[in-house]
Formats: C-alpha cells, structure tokens, sequence
C-alpha cells in the first residue's frame, strides 16, 4: 500500500450530455441520483464549473489538454484528431511521463469522428476500451469497439439494440482497471455515453419509472425511437449514478479512497434531441438553454471531487473554473511538469489548503462553430458576455450579464454597460488563435 497523499490516484467521470438540472444535488426530483448526491455531501460541489464548449469533442479536449477553444487542436465536432506527441500533448502523455499507469475507457476525448482504435494508445494512455468516433457513440448496443488498438465485436448487437449495452462493458472495465493497478498510482478516464442519445438503458433501470409519467412524444431523427422517452432518458440518468456508485465503492474496498481523487462532471448542457426535449426534466435547472448555447445551460456542469480525509465534506466553491484547468490541477497534485502554454489554473489550493493560495481567472473564453458562431466570454469571474451570429452578415449584438445576480441570464445590461462590451471584444480577439479550419468574421 502506497503512502497516501503522495501521487494520488486520480479518476474522472465524464458524462455526455448530462444537464445541470439532472441530478438531486442540483434540484432534480423526479430522477433518482443518489450515489451522486451522496458523493456530493461527501465531498466538494463547484457550484460555477464550466465545461469547455457547448458539443462534446471540443470540449473534451479541452478537459484533456489544459486549453481552451481559442487555441486547441479540436474547436467543433466533425473528423479531427490530437496529433501526435509532442504536436498536442494530452493528460495522458504527461502522467503516463510521471509514472502513472493511464487508462481510457468510454468515448475518446482525444478525437471526434475517425476510425484509428490505436490513437489513445499513442497518446499515452496504456488501456483504451471505447469509442474513437463519437458518431459511433451514439448507439448503445454497437456491433463492435475497439480495445488497445483492435476491434472489440459486440456479438448480437445490431446498433440500435441488442444482447451488450456499452456503458455495462466500460463499468466492467473501470472495475477491472481500479483493482488491477491498486498498487501503483493511476490516471483513469472514464467517459459514459449517457443519456447522450439514443435513448436506451437496461431494462430493470427503466423499470423504476415505468408508469410514473405522462409519456410523450418528440421527434427522434436517425436515432433510436422508443415508446417510453421520459422513462427511458430518466434511466440512464440513474444507470449513470450507478455507474459512479460502483466506481466509489471499489475504491473504496480496495482501501484506496483516502489516496484517490474521483472528480464527476458533463462535457456540456443538456440535450434536447434523439426525443427528448429537456423541458420534460427541466434539465438545465434555472439556467438558460442548452447544448450548443454559449448561455450557461449550455456550458455550466455539476462538477463534484471526492477525496475521503483530503476534502472536507458537505464543501461547496463558487470559484469559477473550467475544464482547461484540469490538467494543471493534477500535474500539481502528482508532481508532474505542465506543458508550455496552458490556459488552465490549478484548483488543488481549492481541493485541499496544502496547496497554499488560490489564483482565479481574469477570463473565461468559449467559442462555436455550428449556427452561425458563437462566442463567449466570464469576465472577472462575473460578467458574461455572449455573442451569436458571428459570421453572418450582420453580426449578433454582445449580450452582457451579471452573474452575480442573475444566473438565468435574462436581463442583457450591455446598454448599460457598454465598457463590458468593449472589453469583451477585446477578449474575443485576444483569447484565441486563428485557425482556417475554425474561421471567425472578427
């Protein structure tokens, strides 16, 4: 058994396409969460987390490199990939380099839709299980993923349903990982595909909502259409805390919790598509809109830690934080060397006071490629400032918010303010690098 506090094991959970409004510990009532809430009166709540954008493959990249979208490799969904090392360094290049045993398992944060089942492997990461193509992601009972490096068949799955649902596999796998490399510090990344659609989960998960809604129906394009949409996408909400209760209480029986960091969070705001519309839930909480909004409902995410004796239980923080502050986070707690040219802070002094001071952000910066641009920015932790329509030929207005007052975001002061306007667009310009492949009119 290795001291602890000395190179922490470190888990996180990445959900896709989890609302802020989905869970207990944010308000949720008619969804049962309650290993996460548990989690949450155990450890840490970052009541004003940010994710990295409002899609899945930017922001996951930015939770992996310590970037935002303003200077990553990855700024929209569609066919891109990391480079090779040392072109775009990952979190598991740089605590594969610290001693850490690494894994991957779920849906890659390192690409969007490509088929190279051997990319996390070469990206430092000693165990993948999952997906590398996100539009592979969207079906729970795939006919096959890849492990290592190889496909990994999926014998009587037909896409849309089947014998094996995924997130079964990778709950198996975490499990197996946690126990196998109990001995040595270890980076796991755990990446569930739910209740990003299709709508699906296993059926005793929907049988606890069976009957206790008033079903309706919504449209479901190419993904998987069910009779029982709302019992369904509440399943695998639940199906998901089961998930996280597992991966707790395997830390725990492997006598790891007190030397284990276990962090949970969304990779963006609530869906509303695959037939489910996120009023059914009110999945985003109060917050204003979601997945593919710049508002907070498309960007704010539930984000927890839990760290038994390190973490005081029951803590809430208000620091505004982001996903590009990850990896500087847990190169500090294990001891490695950040790469040059992170955007992203350490929250360890937050995690725990041994880390001395907490620094913050001056800006938060988020950008998208999809609808016309959008752009956003959190001013001194306070001020928001959101700009839609970027590249159309006339321009969306800056919208400015205060925050501070006003989470739902619906009272625009930029009349009033017109400094913040200003000194938005000069954050526009100043937190992003341009790329031909991302293009913004100004």
């Amino acid at each position: 058994m290795r001291a602890t506090f000395d190179k922490p094991n470190i888990i996180f959970i990445l959900a896709d396409d989890l609302g802020y409004g989905d869970t207990g510990y944010t308000g949720q009532r008619d969804i049962r969460t309650p290993n996460l809430d548990a989690m949450a009166r155990d450890g840490i709540q970052f009541t004003r987390a940010y994710t990295g954008a409002p899609v899945c493959a930017p922001s996951r990249c930015t939770l992996l490199t310590g970037k935002h979208t303003g200077h990553t490799r990855i700024r929209g969904n569609g066919v891109y990939q990391l480079r090779e090392s040392p072109d775009d360094i990952c979190i598991g290049d740089v605590l594969k380099a610290a001693g850490y045993t690494t894994g991957l398992i779920g849906k890659s944060g390192l690409s969007g839709n490509i088929d190279d089942g051997g990319h996390p492997n070469r990206k430092g990461f000693d165990h993948f299980v999952g997906f590398v193509s996100h539009a592979a992601a969207h079906r729970h009972y795939p006919t096959t993923m890849y492990k290592n490096g190889k496909p990994l068949p999926m014998p009587g799955n037909q896409g849309k349903d089947g014998a094996t649902y995924d997130n079964t596999v990778f709950l198996k796998e975490s499990l197996r990982f946690i126990r196998e490399n109990a001995a040595k510090p270890f980076f796991l990344h755990i990446a569930p595909t739910i209740p990003h659609a299709d709508l699906a989960a296993p059926e005793q998960f929907i049988n606890l909502y069976r009957g206790k809604f008033t079903e309706e129906q919504a449209g479901a394009g190419a993904y998987r259409k069910t009779a029982e949409p709302k019992a369904t996408y509440a399943a695998m909400v639940t199906y998901l805390d089961h998930m996280v209760g597992e991966v707790l209480a395997t830390v725990r029986d492997a006598g790891l919790a007190k030397n284990t960091l276990v962090l949970f969070a969304s990779d963006n705001g609530a869906m509303q598509e695959g037939g489910y519309l996120r009023k059914w839930f009110q999945s985003s909480g109060e917050l204003r809109g979601g997945k593919r909004d710049i508002y907070d409902g498309g960007i704010r995410t539930a984000q927890l830690a839990w760290w038994p004796g390190v973490i005081p239980e029951g803590s809430k923080t208000e620091l505004p934080t982001a996903f590009w502050d990850f990896l500087p986070t847990v190169c500090e707690l294990a001891g490695a060397k950040a790469p040059a040219g992170l955007d992203g802070i350490s929250y360890a002094p937050t995690l725990h006071k041994r880390y001395g001071r907490q620094t913050t952000h001056g800006v938060l910066y988020w950008e998208f490629h999809e609808m016309g641009g959008r752009r956003g920015v959190l001013l001194d932790g306070r001020w928001k400032a959101i700009q839609y329509d970027v590249n159309a030929a006339k321009q969306g207005a800056v919208e400015v918010y205060d925050t501070r007052v006003d989470q739902s975001e619906k009272r625009d002061i930029a009349r009033e303010r017109p400094d913040l306007v200003d000194a938005a667009k000069r954050a526009f310009t100043a937190e992003r690098t341009a790329d031909p492949e991302y293009p913004f009119k100004g």
